[in-house]
């Protein structure tokens, strides 16, 4: 069977095991720890503490640093609500496409890379390649979040990342980071004539946004030279801010939803410890003065690095050579790529199939997009031969 047959019938079993977010993973992750393992590599399956979704990290070649890490998440957006001609979990082909929940984001590319095992464990490498698949990235990059707190210890850490999103097999060496938060106000109730009396969670909330937008301003200063984003800077939306329930009545609940998109750690950083204070050393003493209970309270929702475009970056050369392309992009959307930089790795995103069908009705990916990442990965391969 040809690599590409073989990726092709992978393919279907993986788009047979619906992992949406909200399901168990261990299924597919199993499938993909077989299929590995049956070619001699060292695999590790980890758990997390619901026990019902793992991240699966495993190894062909010698077990030293300065490897290859190729990167996948397992998880797909639900297909409630959503139009599809057939089946989304029973993959088909039409016109030169296969499609299927989840066939280009990203099982696409995680087929791809698992069929090329049989080849990696035939061939003498000079250094190892490491396969990382992932639980969760669609609500939080929550997996790789975790797998980053395994490998951070570690010693045998891969040189280079390659996360395989869809990306038309156009390299990609940047995008922002993606924060989400809640911050919850808890005040005092009273009536609406003895303000005094009372702590208005809503006015709190709104000075807090008042801060927040203050710092948006900020952040545009802070632009780096020759960003290449759209926009260049850091920004701040505030999505949601609710409270109170009639016109005479002090509300004592509010409740803001806020994300950042920074460019740069640096400026996540700023605004959250910008905040921080602003809440320790100015909200929460009023507050308090009146009811020394109230509070002020953010969750974080999710923060997923960005991937900061590098001028030396190893992986994006590597890839460039691979694939022949002679620039590269910025995207919008987000992906583990940053936590994996966060830990060294040279990064860079390249992956099978279009975002433009990611998350849609009969999602799917053209035939010829997985025989360019076949054609990427085995010219890895002939690099890696010792």
């Amino acid at each position: 069977m040809t690599d590409f047959a073989t990726t092709r019938a992978l393919l279907h079993d993986l788009i047979a095991i619906p992992t949406i977010s909200a399901d168990s993973n261990l299924e597919m992750i199993a499938l993909l720890a077989n299929r590995l393992g049956d070619h001699g590599a060292e695999v590790e399956i980890m758990t997390d503490n619901t026990g019902k979704k793992a991240n699966l990290l495993a190894r062909i070649g010698p077990d030293e640093p300065g490897g290859i890490l190729l990167s996948g998440h397992s998880d797909v957006v639900p297909v409630e609500d959503q139009d599809w001609s057939r089946d989304p979990f029973d993959m088909w082909e039409d016109g030169g496409k296969l499609f299927g929940r989840g066939t280009c984001d990203m099982k696409g590319f995680i087929a791809a890379a698992t069929a090329m095992a049989p080849r990696l464990a035939e061939t003498p490498l000079r250094r190892p390649v490491h396969f990382a698949f992932t639980h969760d990235e669609e609500v939080g990059c929550l997996g790789a979040r975790n797998l980053s707190d395994v490998l951070r210890g570690r010693d045998t850490l891969p040189a280079l990342a390659i996360i395989g999103e869809p990306t038309e097999m156009r390299i990609i060496e940047g995008h922002k980071g993606c924060c989400e938060y809640t911050t919850r106000f808890t005040g005092l109730e009273g009536h609406g004539s003895r303000p005094e009396l009372g702590v208005n969670a809503v006015e709190y909330a709104v000075r807090y946004v008042s801060q927040l937008l203050r710092l948006r301003e900020q952040l545009r200063h802070r632009t780096p030279p020759g960003s290449a984003f759209e926009p260049p800077w850091s920004t701040i939306n505030i999505g949601r801010l609710t409270g109170g329930h009639v016109h005479n009545v002090i509300p004592g609940l509010a409740e803001i939803d806020w994300e950042m998109r920074p460019v740069t750690d640096a400026d996540r950083a700023f605004v959250r410890d910008r905040m921080e204070r602003y809440v320790k050393k100015t909200l929460l003493p009023e507050m308090r003065r009146v009811h020394p209970r109230a509070d002020v309270i953010t969750q974080v929702i999710g923060e997923v690095a960005g991937l900061e475009p590098m001028e030396d970056n190893a992986a994006r050369d590597l890839v460039a050579s691979l694939t022949g392309a002679n620039g590269t992009d910025l995207v919008s959307f987000g992906t583990e790529a940053g936590l994996f930089q966060q830990l060294g790795m040279s990064a860079v995103i390249c992956g099978p199939g279009s975002i433009a069908q990611a998350h849609k009705p009969d999602e799917f990916i053209e035939l010829d997009q997985l025989v360019q990442c076949l054609s990427m990965l085995h010219g890895l391969v002939d690099q890696l031969a010792a």
